[in-house]
This record gives structure tokens, C-alpha cells and sequence, in this order.
């Protein structure tokens, strides 16, 4: 039997067309009739009272949360303040006291505008205890200057404070000062991590108050002891107290040679591409001063790079950037850079 004669072709391809003609037309129809059946199901998917009278016999006794719950826990967290003997370890005090109330925190200490990590509860494992300096997004500065009691909202405030620690950012967050003689001294982060919701968030800034008040009692309580070491040296019999130790600052960063040659390198490349790129104003600032003023956007597009890469403490601390700056753009007349904020 000879194989199908060419002529034949044209006739298979319309039988092979009605036939998955057919079955696509069947399959649609299967498809809307499992569609209707599902959605008629869900209509009854919700638990009965029988089961929820099931669920409330089966529950442990005390598992669901009374209603003074929240007062045990506010409760707890404020005693964990109790007896701190210094600045520092209310500082570590009120971290462990927050973790009663919130998935995590972090505490920066605010120091010539720059917010440096302190420490933080509840975050990987593998994150530093310190990292560099985050210079505080105008979001934060209502916060810091008193305008506002706290952030509630995730924006670019949280996310500058979370970034050094974690590369994942809660649902839910809340910022609060604390503050000393009226003026904030640190800034206090907690969010829901990988919780929808912040618990506590009224607590957590009752938490922060008392931690303020507590930070002005050890403050008043140096002060005291100086005028009591006077009393001392004139009566060496009068007792004495133990000096509450100032708030720690973030410890300073060590520059290896090699890094520091790095962030060199790279200071001298992106100073050099505004030189390249903008001669003219370059050059009208070496002989009327001011570069910030002419350069402003492009000279913070620079540094944003620089610190992105070797972090703000760096910066801060020892001046690279801004030392290229004044060294290949202003002929080494640091009055020549003109108001830059970061000079």
C-alpha cells in the first residue's frame, strides 16, 4: 500500500482543524463549568459554630490575651529600665525593654547631624552591631527638632536607618526621639519585621518618654557628683557617688592602608569626571570662589557615591572626599568651596 498521495494533504489539514476546533471548544466549556462549581463552593467556605465552638474548647486555658495584657508587658519593659547605673546601660536597657514590645529596634546616636548606629535587638544575626553614619533625610528632621512626636509611615527616613542593618523593610514602623534637656540625642527605630502589624507602637514611645526622663536623672546625677568631688577635695571625709558614663558614640572606624587608598582613588575619579564634564564652572569658582554654589547637584551626586561606597562615618571622620574637593577644584582654598553642608 503506497504512503498518502500529496494530493490527499490539503484534505487531513481540514479534518485535523475541525477536530481541534472541537476539542478547544470542549475544553472551554469544561474549564466555565469547574469556574462555576469553584465559585459556588467558596460561597460556602467559612467555618460553622460548630467549629468555632470546637476551636474555643480546644483552646489552652490562658493562651488567648487577656485584656490586661498589654499593661503586664508595658509593665515588664519599664522595669527592665529600672536600676540602670548609667547613660549606656539605659541605652542597652531600653533596647532589651523594647524587644518585650516589638519584633525590632535599633537606637543612632544623633552626633553634628549624623545618626550612627548604636545597637539593635531583633535583627539577622549576622548583622553588624555598628555600622557607618546616616546623615538623617529631611523626613526625620520634625522628629529630631520636636515638630512631631514620630514617623509612623515607611519612607525615606526609615528606609536610610534600616539599610546599614537589614535589607528587609517591615510592614509597619515607628521612629520616636529621645531626648535630653529638650534636645534629641538618639533615635530610637522599631518596626514589625516579619510581622503585618507593629505591636505596642503607644507602649514602645511610653518606653522611649521614660527613657528620656531616666537620661536626665543620670545626667543630673554627674552633675552632682562634680560638685561633690569639690566638697571632696576640701573635705576628704564628705562620701562620693559613681559617675554615670556619658552616651558611647558609634567607635570610630579603622582605615587600613589599603582602604584608604581605595577611598582616595575613587575620590580622585569622581572629583575628576566634574572637572572633566563641568570646566567651565569649575573654573569660574577657582577665581570667584563658591564651587558648592555652582556645582551643588553634582558634587552631591559624587559624595552620594563615595559614601554609598565607603559609608558616611568614613566621611565624616576623615574628610577624603571632601579633601580631594578642595584639593584638585579649588586649588587647595578651602573658602573657595563655599557653603557646602558637609565642608
Amino acid at each position: 500500500m503506497s504512503d498518502s498521495r500529496p494530493v490527499d494533504q490539503p484534505q487531513h489539514d481540514a479534518f485535523r482543524a475541525r477536530l481541534e476546533g472541537w476539542l478547544n471548544q470542549q475544553n472551554q466549556l469544561l474549564l466555565e463549568e469547574v469556574m462555576a462549581t469553584w465559585q459556588t463552593a467558596l460561597g460556602r467556605f467559612s467555618p460553622s459554630e460548630a467549629l468555632l465552638a470546637q476551636f474555643l474548647e480546644a483552646a489552652v486555658p490562658g493562651s488567648l490575651v487577656p485584656p490586661g495584657r498589654q499593661d503586664s508587658e508595658l509593665a515588664s519593659a519599664l522595669d527592665l529600665l529600672e536600676g540602670a547605673a548609667s547613660q549606656s546601660d539605659l541605652l542597652r536597657r531600653l533596647l532589651d525593654a523594647l524587644s518585650v514590645l516589638v519584633e525590632r529596634s535599633a537606637l543612632y546616636i544623633l552626633k553634628q547631624g549624623v545618626a550612627s548606629l548604636y545597637a539593635h535587638r531583633g535583627f539577622e544575626a549576622d548583622a553588624p552591631s555598628r555600622a557607618g553614619g546616616v546623615v538623617p533625610p529631611p523626613e526625620l528632621e520634625s522628629v529630631i527638632q520636636g515638630g512631631t512626636p514620630s514617623i509612623r509611615r515607611k519612607g525615606p527616613g526609615y528606609t536610610a536607618l534600616v539599610a546599614p542593618i537589614s535589607g528587609f523593610e517591615a510592614a509597619e514602623v515607628a521612629i520616636f526621639a529621645l531626648r535630653h534637656k529638650k534636645r534629641a540625642v538618639a533615635l530610637v527605630l522599631v518596626d514589625s519585621g516579619l510581622r503585618q502589624s507593629l505591636d505596642h507602637p503607644e507602649q514602645a514611645r511610653a518606653l522611649v518618654l521614660a527613657a528620656s526622663a531616666m537620661l536626665a536623672s543620670l545626667a543630673s546625677g554627674r552633675e552632682e557628683e562634680s560638685g561633690s568631688h569639690a566638697m571632696a577635695e576640701a573635705h576628704p571625709s564628705a562620701p562620693t557617688q559613681m559617675v554615670p558614663e556619658p552616651i558611647e558614640p558609634a567607635a570610630p572606624i579603622e582605615l587600613d592602608a589599603k582602604t584608604r587608598a581605595a577611598a582616595e582613588r575613587l575620590a580622585r575619579v569622581l572629583v575628576g569626571d566634574v572637572e572633566l564634564y563641568f570646566p567651565a564652572k569649575v573654573s569660574q569658582a577657582r577665581s570667584q570662589g563658591n564651587l558648592y554654589g555652582q556645582l551643588r547637584d553634582e558634587l552631591e551626586r559624587s559624595r552620594a557615591t563615595f559614601v554609598e561606597r565607603f559609608g558616611e562615618e568614613v566621611e565624616v571622620q576623615y574628610r577624603i572626599f571632601t579633601s580631594i574637593v578642595i584639593h584638585q577644584l579649588c586649588d587647595g582654598d578651602a573658602a573657595k568651596l563655599g557653603a557646602a553642608p558637609w565642608a
